[in-house]
């Protein structure tokens, strides 16, 4: 049987022996857009718990965008054009509209990347873009703390502006529950003390800090607190299908907006599965996100839900870029020396976590349940050394493996990975 794996830019076919059972999870069918201009445009006019965005706009002498890193296929080249061409008309001076990328603590976006990021070159040949540097403490303005405790930091750029708005991507995530909204500004604009202090265990192990989960999850709870903090913030979100075509676009006040956007990408993205599985084929989502293997954690995550105690995960990912972060490279050598009990206790005892650490913490959670094996092309021995899974160069006899030491022929296959999230149904 034939399937394919997003694999970077783009898809790794299997031939699968006609005797294995294969169920492939995608995403529910989603309409889509017909008239996506007119869609986006439709939105700014018709928010969901604001006025309209000329009315934003009017008298407004400054605004900041902001919009996510490379690391998100938001399709900025769409939703870049209605929103400048409204600012402008309602009078902001071009030299004052700043359109910032909210990186949190990844590296800076750049030349041709920066570009590519823009989606449209008018955009990036007529405008201010910058990128957020999380670890710059004066660049940020200090708002007090959480009821978590944890300090507020937020780019003063955005926070001085006096029109803000963000876009973003609705999807699963496996932390937050669902990106987009709230989480553009933290941690994508926040100050790195914000940003380590709630990806601490005590709150990455909360049993709600989980794929598609909002209510009572503690890091969703601390970034409305913070949003609500810096004031007033709109919203242009969007929902994307398998091929990134757009099925919804919402705008308005932050949180209306984005849980109106979250309501919609939950009908499609959340799978319901009647059965686990002893063998899960998945991917890390294909460019950009396969890009490190930092990134290719949450397609481990993901489906977690449908997996046998004791199965396998084998995951493909490109990892062009390699590990990703220096400190979370440093987080995989100490996971590799110290191992995953002492480790834990490692993160445990700290009351601020280390960059990058969290994401060495995630992996642990499928670790806990099963083995993984990586399929990938990109990584040197070195880094090889340090990813704690099994390294697998042969894609479909790691399959066929799998298959024979679990003595069953059904296989999970989720092309898309974490941007699906299979949810056991247990009927």
């Amino acid at each position: 049987m034939n399937t394919s794996l997003l694999f970077g830019r783009q898809e790794l076919r299997l031939d699968l022996p006609e005797n294995l059972q294969i169920h492939e999870i995608n995403k529910y069918p989603m309409p889509l857009l017909e008239d996506v201009d007119g869609s986006i445009r439709g939105a700014l006019l018709e928010p969901i718990g604001s006025p309209p965005l000329p009315q934003l706009a009017k008298g407004k002498k400054s605004a900041c965008i902001l919009i996510c890193d490379i690391t998100r296929p938001v399709p900025n080249g769409l939703l870049l054009p209605p929103l400048l061409d409204t600012l402008l008309d309602q009078g902001i001076d071009k030299e004052d509209i700043l359109i910032l990328v909210a990186t949190g603590l990844h590296r800076p976006n750049e030349g041709e990347e920066l570009r590519e990021l823009i989606g449209n070159d008018e955009v990036f040949r007529s405008f201010r873009i910058e990128n957020h540097f999380a670890r710059d403490r004066e660049a940020h303005i200090d708002l007090g703390m959480t009821s978590q405790g944890i300090p507020i930091g937020i780019d003063r750029r955005f926070y001085d502006a006096d029109l803000r708005i963000v876009t973003g991507l609705v999807e699963p995530h496996f932390m937050a529950g669902y990106s987009g909204g709230r989480k553009v500004v933290a941690p994508g604009v926040a100050f790195q003390d914000t940003i380590l202090k709630f990806h601490t265990s005590h709150i990455l192990e909360h049993p709600r800090a989980v794929s598609c989960v909002m209510d009572g999850n503690p890091l969703h709870e601390a970034q409305i607190e913070i949003i609500r903090k810096i004031g007033d913030i709109f919203a242009l979100n969007v929902a994307i299908d398998d091929k990134r075509r757009l099925g919804k676009v919402t705008f308005g006040a932050i949180e209306e907006s984005h849980l109106a956007a979250v309501a919609f990408m939950k009908k499609y993205a959340e799978v319901d599965i009647a059965r686990k599985f002893k063998t899960i084929v998945t991917s890390a989502g294909g460019y950009p996100l396969d890009k490190t293997y930092y990134q290719t954690v949450k397609g481990m995550v993901g489906p977690m839900d449908i997996l046998e105690p004791g199965g396998t995960i084998i995951i493909t990912s490109e990892c062009s870029e390699g590990m990703g972060s220096p400190e979370f490279a440093a987080a995989q050598q100490m996971l590799c020396k110290h191992g995953q009990k002492e480790f834990m206790n490692i993160l445990d005892g700290r009351s601020q976590a280390l960059i990058d650490e969290w994401q060495t913490e995630m992996l642990l959670k499928p670790l806990r349940q099963g083995s993984i094996k990586l399929f990938t092309e990109k990584l040197g021995e070195p880094e090889l050394a340090q990813i704690f899974v099994d390294h697998v160069t042969d894609l479909q006899q790691a399959i066929l493996d799998s298959v024979a030491e679990h003595d069953d022929p059904e296989i999970a296959v989720i092309p898309e990975g974490p941007y699906v999230v299979p949810r056991y149904t247990g009927c």
